[in-house]
């Protein structure tokens, strides 16, 4: 809890005998709600905390408090700095003791400053309307979500703490575009990344238990950078993939993994088109890029009608946005879904894979 105008101004001569030493350094309590076994415990902490040297029961811990606080207090009584770690548990369980704890920082005489710490970002507008007319509406830090470009800086910066390269810079980019459009959570990540790596791990144990000696010696026998440049072992795009599928699961990536090859293929070439800025294209365009990813893979392509009845049908169920032409070469194409949802849909396929590169 900060006060209305939590702005310090300080102005003294230079060389005052104005210091720092003058000024009590504060208590600090820190509390995590969900540990209490009673909310109103929160009381009997902060009491603790204070070197009262009384022993209080929970319901008399609150009045004490307000008596506290009430009355003029002596010189040198520390400040006390409550961090609340969890504080929306306070709401589930009881709504008033969230109202007394916030009410004790506005008393006359208040030493105490309240640091609450919760995920629901509305939790002052939805849960506690009365604090605004109590005068004791606190000041609201928000801490966004991370975006893609935040989290891809986070892992890189570990990962470069590493002597090798772990990870394709494609995997990491997949990791990230997947977290930060979904919650943006930092851990999840991390947890992804780790899981990722551990496919790696289980997928080297399997190909070396299947090495003859021979052909094990022949590797050891080697320097130890060649060695390592042959076997060159990478977290890739369908390890980052095969994570992500344990932690994310939507509709949209169940519908691309059931579509018929063809049309499959027809996304791979969107994702390809739409990678730089370019968010649009003509049905002719797209038929371009898509006969050049099945000439790359030897799949016989479609003509470019058939192809624009799949684009229609793409366009039913809700993945592309299809405009209108004359001609159907013509029609303006887009991705109506997020582009790494097709990436993640198909990159466990090694065909698709290809496709993607």
């Amino acid at each position: 809890m900060y006060p209305p105008t939590p702005i310090l101004y300080h102005s003294e001569v230079p060389f005052s005998p104005c210091t720092q030493e003058d000024i009590l350094p504060p208590d600090i309590l820190s509390i995590h709600c969900t540990s209490l076994t009673n909310t109103n415990e929160i009381f009997s902490k902060i009491i603790g905390q204070n070197h009262l040297g009384k022993k209080a029961s929970r319901s008399t811990s609150l009045q004490l408090l307000q008596n506290l606080y009430s009355q003029k207090q002596q010189p040198g009584t520390k400040m006390i700095i409550v961090i609340a770690d969890e504080l929306d548990y306070l709401i589930t369980k009881d709504r008033d003791v969230l109202h007394n704890l916030f009410m004790l920082t506005t008393m006359p005489f208040s030493k105490c400053i309240l640091v609450g710490i919760a995920n629901a970002i509305d939790l002052a507008d939805r849960f506690i309307p009365k604090l605004q007319s109590l005068n004791c509406k606190p000041m609201v830090i928000t801490f966004r979500a991370y975006k893609k470009d935040q989290i891809i800086t986070i892992l890189q910066e570990r990962l470069r703490a590493l002597p090798y390269i772990v990870f394709q810079p494609q995997a990491v980019e997949l990791c990230a575009t997947r977290v930060a459009a979904g919650s943006g959570d930092m851990r999840n990540a991390l947890s992804i990344c780790r899981s990722a790596i551990e496919l790696l791990e289980a997928e080297v144990r399997d190909s070396f238990s299947n090495l003859n000696l021979s052909a094990l010696e022949k590797i050891e026998d080697q320097p130890k950078s060649a060695a390592t440049n042959q076997v060159n072992y990478m977290v890739r795009i369908d390890h980052v993939a095969t994570a992500l599928s344990k932690t994310y699961r939507s509709p949209v990536v169940d519908n691309i993994q059931s579509l018929p090859q063809h049309q499959q293929i027809i996304l791979c070439s969107a994702v390809k088109l739409f990678r730089g800025r370019k968010k649009d294209t003509t049905v002719g365009e797209l038929y371009k890029s898509y006969t050049d990813v099945c000439r790359s893979t030897s799949i016989p392509p479609v003509g470019i009608q058939e192809l624009s009845n799949m684009c229609g049908v793409l366009s039913d169920q809700g993945i592309f946005k299809l405009g209108k032409s004359r001609e159907d070469k013509l029609r303006r194409v887009s991705l109506n879904i997020d582009g790494a949802d097709i990436i993640f849909a198909l990159q466990g396929v090694r065909f698709f894979r290809n496709c993607l590169q």
